[in-house]
């Protein structure tokens, strides 16, 4: 299996992540072992993690195939009709307690995805909380799942709606988030009465694993909650093929989401898709320069710019577009790039090597055609997965980096002069997830959110995602909406019931 992962000769960070694995107290978190049927699969061929900042091999895991996957979707049948039956308010308690399991190793997850994923150990640490919050809130939100009565269309009829679990559900989670992605989808699963049987992306294995761990100490029952690990491709296929597989959620990239769309079209299933951004960060020149820049370094840094909400296209109003470039460019110098478990570091590696070529080709490309590059200046040799956090000024429409999703530390800034003019260009896009608007006037915040393109939009605030929220994205970023009651609905299924001549 190839995990995209360049392996630099030197460096002085080579074995901290292996050291930090080996002195958790839970070295059953590293064993690497799949969740099949309640049984913990070790498996007869295993494949490498690797840690993204040194390109080292910090673990094995059990490589699952087909065989596998078809085992655990029986399993996840026969558990379906007890966990369907279970009460709302029980289901809740086990949600609960696997929230409070997560929280009480939060640390040792952190260390987990800190040396898989490459993100600082201070976000990872975030994610931890983040992720458990989805399985608080859905496991309140399962009790909330009401359905409606109509006005009868007919003398002495009863009308009503039921919702109720839709079946066996799939998930197919990323790597730039590898706990919250599967808490997210995995919470309204469980919250909605269905089981689920999740796929981590297989650069990120052993936080996903972890977390299973503590879902079974949580009291999730044998089958309602798998997770196997292997080939992307071989897993893929039987999710997409059964017909008892009834629900596929999947967070990654358009390309890929498309190819599953079409795949999960056979069978007829309930899709939900969270694909690709190329979000717009729009700065009216109404607004304090100095917030508008704390706005796009949030927006633009976070994972180390491994985010589908990052701040792609950065659009600054004329007047103050040359304030807004200085100020950003002093802002970046102070990031500080290295490994995500120095506790200095700001901007950790990319975790596939891919990103991070595409990110030097898209400098590359910005620079030939007449952009200006500032990129942060380090002593320190870093390794190949490394982007030095870069600012490219003056940029062009036609240029790769605003056209293409970036996925990593690349702040385009592009100079705008009307209202009308920034709106048409930000939504000259085929994604349309979230966007970011910065203006002190409301009428033009209330005009342009009514305007923009997107799914979810920040006015003013780089920080809107949470568990209340319908988190999702318009044209091609995407189908349906993850957390917020909507989230639960992507399980459920509407029943329609009508009580005939009850006037007898």
């Amino acid at each position: 299996m190839d995990l995209q992962i360049s392996r630099p000769k030197h460096s002085h960070s080579t074995g901290l992540a292996r050291k930090c694995l080996e002195s958790l107290r839970r070295r059953d978190f590293v064993s690497g072992a799949a969740l099949v049927d309640g049984r913990w699969v070790a498996g007869e061929k295993r494949d490498f993690v690797f840690d993204p900042a040194t390109g080292e091999e910090i673990a094995t895991v059990a490589r699952c195939d087909a065989a596998d996957m078809k085992i655990a979707i029986s399993a996840a049948e026969r558990s379906f009709p007890a966990w369907r039956e279970l009460l709302p308010a029980k289901r809740g308690v086990v949600l609960r307690s696997w929230a409070s399991l997560m929280l009480n190793h939060s640390e040792e997850l952190a260390i987990l995805v800190t040396s898989e994923q490459g993100k600082p150990l201070a976000e990872a640490r975030q994610e931890i909380a983040y992720g458990a919050g989805f399985l608080e809130w859905f496991a309140a939100e399962g009790e909330r799942a009401y359905g409606e009565t109509i006005p009868s269309h007919t003398l002495g009829s009863l009308l009503h709606v039921r919702m109720q679990p839709i079946g066996i559900a799939a998930a197919v989670t990323p790597w730039n988030f590898p706990v919250a992605m599967i808490t997210r989808k995995a919470g309204a699963a469980l919250a909605a009465g269905c089981p689920i049987v999740v796929k981590p992306a297989p650069e990120t294995p052993l936080s996903a694993l972890a977390v299973a761990r503590l879902a079974i100490e949580a009291g999730v029952p044998c089958g309602v909650f798998q997770v196997l690990v292997g080939d992307p491709v071989e897993l893929s296929a039987p999710l997409l093929r059964d017909t008892r597989i009834r629900a596929l959620s999947f967070t990654g990239s358009t390309r890929v989401g498309r190819l599953l769309l079409e795949a999960a079209a056979e069978t007829v299933k309930k899709v939900s898709l969270e694909l690709g951004g190329h979000a717009p960060f729009i700065v009216f020149d109404d607004v304090d320069v100095d917030k508008a820049v704390e706005g796009a370094m949030a927006a633009k840094f976070a994972t180390s710019g491994q985010d589908c909400l990052a701040a792609n296209r950065i659009y600054v109003q004329k007047g103050i577009y040359s304030a807004f470039v200085k100020a950003f460019a002093a802002k970046m110098a102070r990031l500080k790039v290295g490994h995500g478990l120095d506790p200095a570091t700001n901007i950790g590696p990319m975790t596939k090597s891919s990103v991070a070529d595409k990110c030097r080709m898209q400098i590359d490309d910005a620079v030939t055609k007449g952009a200006q590059v500032f990129s942060i200046k380090q002593d320190e040799c870093l390794g190949p997965n490394f982007i030095l956090p870069s600012l490219l000024s003056d940029v062009t429409e036609h240029m790769l980096v605003a056209r293409e999703e970036t996925f990593g530390p690349v702040a385009a800034v592009l100079p705008f002069d009307s209202e009308e003019e920034v709106v048409a260009r930000a939504n000259a896009s085929e994604m349309g997830l979230a966007g970011y608007v910065y203006t002190d006037s409301l009428r033009q915040a209330l005009r342009v959110s009514e305007q923009i393109e997107c799914g979810m939009l920040g006015i003013n605030t780089a920080s809107f995602t949470g568990p209340p929220i319908p988190f999702g994205g318009w044209k091609q970023s995407g189908i349906g909406r993850e957390g917020s009651r909507h989230g639960i609905a992507e399980y459920m299924e509407l029943k329609y019931v009508c009580f005939g001549d009850l006037a007898r």
